[in-house]
């Protein structure tokens, strides 16, 4: 019956230190089409897929405190990168940091501004060439 996510969304404290990480740091397309909402917020698109980021600038009510150091033991969303290696770069020169999957897979986790986990990987359903 799920054919698919239409979005994920993140609450966030300031929106534009947050477009500043996923916008122009990570490269993802703000989405204008966004309907005026009685809160700051922001649509990201997510490849041609349809899918998107939402950003929504709100009180969070869970603490960046305590969460795992490994994003991937937290609640997070796996994004799929063209070059893992290209971004794992990227982040490194902005002082992003980042760990390596647990299982050995080709894949990391980080953290945005706001303490929400994200994973990179990249599709290997598709043949490289």
């Amino acid at each position: 019956m799920i054919k698919s996510i239409a979005h994920a969304s993140f609450l966030v404290a300031d929106l534009d230190v947050s477009l500043t990480f996923y916008r122009d740091l990570l490269q993802i397309p703000q989405n204008m089409g966004r309907p005026k909402f009685p809160f700051e917020g922001a649509w990201l698109d997510l490849g041609d897929s349809g899918q998107q980021l939402h950003l929504m600038q709100l009180p969070n009510p869970d603490s960046k405190e305590g969460r795992p150091e490994h994003g991937g033991k937290d609640k997070h969303v796996a994004l799929v990168v063209d070059d893992l290696a290209a971004l794992s770069q990227k982040l490194e020169a902005a002082g992003v940091l980042f760990s390596r999957s647990k299982s050995g897979r080709a894949a990391f986790f980080c953290r945005d501004p706001d303490g929400n986990a994200l994973e990179f990987s990249e599709d290997f359903t598709v043949a490289k060439t």
